[in-house]
């Protein structure tokens, strides 16, 4: 979140809306400065009284009667303060979105990234407070002996669960969503094409899978014991997300379909994200099925699902946004060599690490045990070499980045660097020109008159 929305948002958001800064600015450097303490308060719950031991759920009861050192409530502190800097921002970057059209731009002139930032605040502002009332209950039931998740007291276990989850897959999205936004801008430039393939269908495809990813929490609960009738709901409810996630890959697929493929850069990262992502979707449509679900739910197949479309995805959305405006934000060109050669050791370790996992969890390999039987040793060799490569295409980007700011190659040219100052130059230079065509035909409302001839002088 920091990465995508933190940085690539602050600073490709306002050029998508053809102004500064974000309104807010200050409230956009308080958002910044909150991410400290948070980080100060999980790496102090790791040595505080041998650590918190309730996993990344915080599930009750384990965490209101089995871990009762004060390491938990120093890491429900942290999400406090993590939730509070997600909020601000969001809210931030929502008020500079509406603002911004009251100057006459319109929906239909913001690009792709700028939609799937709107999107994403607006899933954190729907989420975070749900999460935030979660938290604080747990802090009420932990300190002040209330029983909201106390099944002894007349609370109810699964409450948390629901609230956690509520807040937990739109935060899936709220991850991907601004790699989305990099992909569609990566694809129309190796594409060299003036728009993506049926952009009004990806606009539409991403409004619906913010829309629609509210209200699927519950397949993450498929073994609790629900109803017939709710899992019927949420088995159909996360199938439907499919359709706009292929709307997506296909449209990204169909705009570099037909351009001379000259094994750049940015093509390696676009195509392998939509392969990634892709193939995280598929073992996701598989999880969707509740009956199937109760076999597999907590084994390695999950650890691998999600591996796959967050893990992989999202930082293969942040070196691919990394690739995408480094020459123009540093002036300084990288290695092509070294920067291929990282990409094909990063994408051979991720795919050495995880892919196996989905045959350890079809076999039953539970996940959160620190020990296994040895019919599962072969999967987890696998994952160890895996892993080995990953952290050597890891130093390979270290050595790349030194090998750059080192090397001082200066860039003369960028199409990143020309596309985002031709957005910016043309909203300058065409104002007067704009304002004249306004005023020479008054009989129609200014926002019809502006929208229209900007459509007309962008599009």
């Amino acid at each position: 979140m920091p990465g995508l929305i933190g940085g690539y948002g602050n600073y490709l958001f306002p050029l998508e809306l053809m102004i500064l800064d974000l309104i807010f600015r200050r409230v956009n450097v308080f958002s910044y400065w909150v991410l400290p303490p948070a980080f100060f308060f999980i790496w102090t719950s790791f040595f505080t009284e041998g650590g918190a031991g309730t996993g990344w759920t915080l599930y009750p009861p384990l965490r209101c009667e089995g871990q009762i050192t004060l390491a938990t409530d120093i890491i429900l502190f942290s999400l406090h303060f993590s939730g509070v800097s997600s909020i601000s921002r969001s809210l931030n970057f929502m008020t500079t979105g509406i603002e911004s059209r009251k100057g006459g731009i319109d929906w239909s002139l913001i690009g792709l990234f700028g939609w799937c930032i709107i999107v994403t605040v607006f899933l954190l502002i729907l989420s975070i407070p749900v999460l935030a009332c979660g938290v604080t209950i747990n802090l009420f039931d932990r300190n002040v002996n209330r029983g909201f998740f106390k099944p002894q007291l007349g609370g109810n276990v699964l409450m948390f669960q629901h609230l956690f989850w509520f807040f937990g897959h739109p935060e899936v999205y709220v991850l991907i969503a601004p790699a989305f936004g990099l992909v569609g801008m990566a694809c129309q430039l190796v594409s060299s094409k003036k728009v993506l393939f049926s952009v009004k269908a990806l606009r539409s495809a991403v409004q619906a899978i913010g829309y629609v990813g509210c209200m699927v929490w519950a397949h993450h609960m498929f073994t609790i014991g629900m109803d017939g009738d709710s899992r019927a709901y949420f088995r159909a409810a996360t199938m439907l997300i499919a359709v706009p996630t292929g709307i997506k890959v296909f449209s990204w697929i169909l705009t570099i379909q037909g351009s001379i493929f000259k094994l750049r850069i940015l093509e390696f990262w676009s195509l392998g994200f939509i392969f990634m992502f892709s193939l995280g979707g598929v073992s996701g449509v598989v999880l969707r099925h509740a009956s199937l679900d109760v076999f597999i739910h907590d084994t390695y197949y999950v650890v691998a699902h999600f591996h796959y479309v967050l893990r992989i995805g999202a930082v293969f959305g942040i070196f691919l946004g990394l690739y995408l405006i480094y020459g123009y934000l540093v002036r300084l060109t990288p290695n092509k060599i070294f920067s291929k050669r990282f990409f094909k050791v990063f994408f051979q370790g991720v795919n050495i690490t995880f892919f196996p996992l989905h045959f350890a969890g079809l076999q039953g390999q539970p996940r959160k045990y620190a020990a296994f039987p040895v019919k599962y040793s072969l999967w987890q060799a696998w994952r160890t070499l895996g892993s080995i490569i990953n952290t050597q295409a890891l130093n390979l980007f270290v050595y790349r980045m030194y090998e750059t700011l080192l090397s001082f190659r200066p860039v003369l040219w960028t199409i990143t660097g020309y596309i985002l100052n031709s957005v910016v130059h043309r909203s300058i230079s065409c104002s007067f020109f704009v304002v004249r065509k306004i005023w020479r035909s008054r009989r129609r409302p200014v926002s019809e008159n502006l929208n229209t001839y900007l459509k007309k002088f962008f599009f």
